[in-house]
């Protein structure tokens, strides 16, 4: 960022809004005589001073590491940002990631983990909004989104627990089967406080919504600082709106699912959020069979199809993020009539012997794409 632009973008700024104001009490007391012209030109010097010499839209480009992976933040402010936004956005990511990590034993998740069966625990509204988006999505999918799945995600060696050089008993996966669902778990409120309690001993992974939701918390903090035109990009998922430096739609590509990044399509969009599942790259192989870190709960094992990934539109991240897991876990057949029945915008992307084959729903038809061409200088 700029300090020196923006530090004079601040003045100009407010010398406009003392130039209405001093405008408006000349109108009503009528005291001093000033002809129309002095007041036309003292806002023409003052937007000369804003477009000239190189003014245009300050880019504000913020990135950094959180919640075990990394964000990147674009804006296009045509007016004063706050000095302080690196802040601002990076207290907005330390709320997700101190209430919603796996991995600090004083998260809000590692206490409700910690919890005894029928005692309640208060929480933020942060981590009652998220499970609230899980419940909607583990409900609608018929239980493939499954936020209870953190034993198994152990079991397998893809959580805190370090990976182990051999596959689980399938007694073990049996047996953790018999914990899981959602159903267990009880949302109260009592006016401004939230609570949670579990009938089972079941424990919380929201790490398929959690990043999502920290997208839009930085976005709507974006918003509220009239700064409308942004891009917001946490561990892959991101949230857009307005338009890019360029004065056009944002350029979100999908990737081939291949471990060498290439992009398999181009998105133009001014609005909504983006969020891709995929097997492809958090997997471990053992005696030559390949084991995806997303695990089915349904059967307590990794996923086994051809489905290699899923990408969600929805207009809001923590929703994408959500259905883009669960649909990755029904699979191409079943998740995408799923998606056409519910009305969700989804492209995946299947191996097939050939290759990889395309499926896209009946509502993602609608959205814009460019040829590969176009989006040589797009945003992933």
């Amino acid at each position: 960022r700029c300090s020196v632009i923006s530090a004079w973008k601040r003045t100009i700024f407010f010398l406009m809004i003392l130039a209405a104001k001093a405008a408006k009490r000349i109108s009503l007391s009528g005291l001093l005589k000033v002809s129309n012209a002095h007041i036309f030109g003292l806002f023409a010097m003052t937007a000369l001073l804003l477009n000239g010499c190189g003014f245009g839209p300050e880019i504000i480009k913020i990135s950094g590491t959180k919640m075990g992976t990394t964000y990147e933040v674009t804006v296009v402010a045509d007016q004063p940002a706050p000095e302080n936004l690196e802040e601002l956005i990076e207290a907005e990511l330390n709320r997700v990631d101190q209430s919603m990590s796996t991995y600090k034993s004083d998260s809000e998740i590692s206490q409700f983990n910690a919890l005894a069966i029928n005692k309640e625990l208060g929480v933020s509204t942060d981590f009652y909004k998220v499970l609230k988006v899980a419940e909607v999505v583990w409900a609608a999918s018929d239980g493939a989104f499954e936020p209870t799945v953190a034993p198994l995600v152990d079991l397998w060696g893809f959580g805190p627990t370090r990976r182990k050089d051999k596959l689980p008993d399938p007694d073990d996966i049996a047996d953790h089967l018999l914990g899981l669902g959602l159903d267990a778990i009880k949302l109260r409120r009592e006016g401004d406080r939230q609570f949670v309690s579990k009938t089972r001993p079941v424990q919380l992974d929201l790490s398929a919504v959690a990043k999502g939701y920290a997208v839009d918390l930085v976005a709507d903090l974006l918003e509220m600082n009239a700064l409308p035109d942004y891009l917001v990009e946490v561990g892959g998922e991101m949230r857009v709106s307005g338009s890019n430096p360029d004065g056009q739609p944002w350029r979100l590509a999908i990737e081939t699912p291949t471990l060498v990044s290439q992009v398999q399509e181009v998105l133009a969009l001014s609005g909504g959020a983006v969020a891709t599942s995929g097997d492809y790259r958090n997997y471990f192989e053992y005696e030559g069979a390949r084991y995806s870190h997303t695990l089915d709960p349904r059967s307590g094992y990794p996923i086994n199809h051809g489905l290699a990934s899923v990408t969600v539109l929805s207009d809001t991240c923590a929703e994408a993020d959500a259905w883009a897991t669960a649909l990755m876990v029904m699979g191409t057949h079943e998740g995408m009539q799923l998606a056409n029945q519910l009305g969700l915008s989804v492209y995946m992307i299947s191996r097939v012997k050939s290759g990889f084959e395309i499926s896209i729903s009946e509502t993602f038809d609608g959205i814009e794409k460019l040829s590969l061409e176009d989006g040589k200088s797009t945003e992933i």
